[in-house]
């Protein structure tokens, strides 16, 4: 009776491991990878190139108006300028760089202005209307406005798209979603939500 019992026991057991098997994911978001089909890691230094020629060269720091902040933008021709960024997601010990997760995206460098050099969503041009995408800290009480997200892009190889749209942050929030392009402004290309899409590759830092 009692081994029985016991067969009984772990019947019921392994049904309930079973059950909760199936109920978790089958497998985590794909990672990110760079230009060589490595996946992106937390911390370390990467550059963000287009992927198409012809749309200006790498992200960068830019002084729009002579005064601080810096936004966001990329260089206007292909080289080797441009700063490096490195990505934190928002998931607690995550070390991999997932597609579809939220992130933060610092660019390696430092400026005249006494501040984060984090990518933080922006003011709206007022031409334009299209949405800045500016540096600094997101003093609001979630900071979603430091908040970006990698997308994949619909062709190429190792190719994706820079979006806002933090809904890991505050699941219960409604967004204003848009993916980075570029607007191109008294010669300067920066980065604005809202109009055309930039697809970009990341560089791992030599």
């Amino acid at each position: 009776m009692k081994s029985m019992k016991l067969i009984g026991s772990l019947s019921f057991i392994w049904l309930v491991m079973a059950i909760s098997a199936v109920a978790q994911p089958s497998s985590s978001p794909a990672p990110v990878l760079d230009n060589a089909g490595r996946a992106l890691e937390r911390g370390v230094e990467y550059y963000i190139n287009p992927a198409i020629t012809d749309s200006g060269g790498r992200f960068t720091l830019i002084n729009r108006t002579g005064s601080c902040p810096f936004y966001v933008g990329q260089e206007n021709v292909s080289g080797l300028e441009g700063f490096p960024v490195t990505f934190t997601p928002f998931i607690e010990g995550e070390t991999v760089i997932r597609e579809n997760g939220d992130l933060r995206i610092v660019f390696s460098a430092a400026t005249i202005c006494v501040q984060s050099t984090a990518w933080k969503l922006g003011e709206r041009d007022p031409e334009t209307e299209r949405r800045l995408i500016v540096t600094g800290e997101d003093q609001s009480s979630r900071s979603t406005g430091n908040y970006f997200r990698i997308v994949k892009a619909s062709v190429g190889t190792n190719i994706y798209e820079i979006s806002w749209c933090p809904t890991q942050v505050c699941p219960i929030c409604r967004f204003d979603c848009g993916t980075v392009g570029n607007l191109v402004e008294n010669g300067k290309r920066l980065s604005a939500l809202d109009g055309g899409v930039i697809p970009v590759q990341f560089e791992r830092k030599a």
